[in-house]
């Protein structure tokens, strides 16, 4: 194989494995206490255990992570999912963000403003 044409190919396999990130499809915050419980709704098209959404988290504008939610296993039957953490110290005027992680290609680039409720 010609190395241009290496080159084309293993490019449009890259693009190829990362033509599906999670897909936000809604990020909430509730207070809670002293603190907050985020809830996110993904959407991601699992195939099981080798390729799943494997979490999210909140963010500040300049990338400062707040908190993380770990997925542990894939969601093949229930697309899409919510799922929540509590108890988060959310800074009061600051804009915040949720990123969302898959197992195969890493974080996104995609951020979803949180809503505070």
């Amino acid at each position: 194989m010609t190395r241009p044409l290496a080159l084309l190919l293993a490019t449009a396999l890259a693009g190829a494995a990362q033509a599906d990130p999670p897909e936000i499809l809604s990020a909430v915050a509730d207070r809670q206490g002293d603190g907050w419980r985020v809830s996110v709704t993904l959407r991601h098209p699992d195939t099981g255990w080798e390729h799943y959404a494997d979490g999210w988290r909140i963010e500040t504008g300049d990338g400062t992570v707040l908190g993380t939610r770990v997925l542990v296993h894939p969601h093949e039957q229930e697309q899409p999912f919510t799922r929540a953490l509590s108890g988060v110290a959310l800074p009061e005027g600051v804009p915040l963000f949720v990123r969302a992680r898959c197992l195969v290609d890493g974080w996104g680039t995609g951020l979803v403003p949180l809503e505070r409720r």
